[in-house]
């Protein structure tokens, strides 16, 4: 693997998928919503099992209102490949997967061959779709500081993954003791601060 992938292309593969994702969960939460309505219509009786169709279709909104409201990696991945250069990585190892609010976080390690020392990475999916990529434990691409974070995106499909540090307070010392130029990329790309956080169901909808 020679060639890293476009960055342009690879945005506007991830920003389809996030906007077609989005669009399906919207349009099943208005149906659930809408269903009771057009069985009551249909004759239905009005029952508690009528109505609760409802009740699922404001559930699937709501959750996907604080996914949008508070998932802000798709923009950050956009500044980090425009900040930092790819670089492939031929070993992914991915340590586990575990499904939060916000995504399913990914723990990975992304290193090359006859080098040590890779950072266990949290990963989490910058369209918002759950699962894991296809095809991405051959190998992959990657831009950003190991320290701060960064993206991977996956060969051939353009997958995109927001990453950093699963152990933020780990490089603490690491980060603030980087050179000028060093933390100032991080800065510029979005990623001097932990952004990825699970967040609590109440404080989204007030935050």
């Amino acid at each position: 693997m020679t060639q890293p992938p476009e960055v342009a292309a690879v945005l506007a593969h991830n920003k389809a998928v996030r906007t077609r994702h989005i669009a399906l969960r919207a349009a099943l939460g208005a149906a659930l919503i809408a269903l009771p309505f057009v069985l009551v219509a249909a004759g239905v009786p009005n029952t508690f099992l009528t109505v609760l169709p409802i009740v699922l279709g404001l559930f699937v909104l709501l959750f996907l209102l604080i996914r949008v409201r508070h998932g802000r990696r798709l923009g950050v991945c956009e500044q980090v490949l425009r900040t930092y250069p790819l670089e492939y990585r031929d070993r992914v190892d991915k340590r586990g997967s575990e499904r939060l609010l916000l995504g399913t976080v990914h723990t990975v390690k992304l290193s090359v061959r006859g080098q040590h020392g890779a950072r266990t990475m949290r990963a989490v999916s910058a369209s918002t779709v759950r699962r894991w990529p296809q095809g991405a434990e051959n190998g992959t691409w990657f831009a950003g500081d190991p320290a701060f974070g960064g993206v991977m995106v996956v060969p051939g499909t353009g997958d995109m993954l927001f990453l950093q540090p699963a152990e933020w307070q780990k490089y603490e010392a690491e980060r603030a003791q980087a050179e000028p130029q060093r933390r100032a990329l991080a800065a510029q790309a979005g990623i001097s601060s932990l952004l990825e956080k699970e967040v609590n169901t109440i404080a989204a909808l007030g935050g």
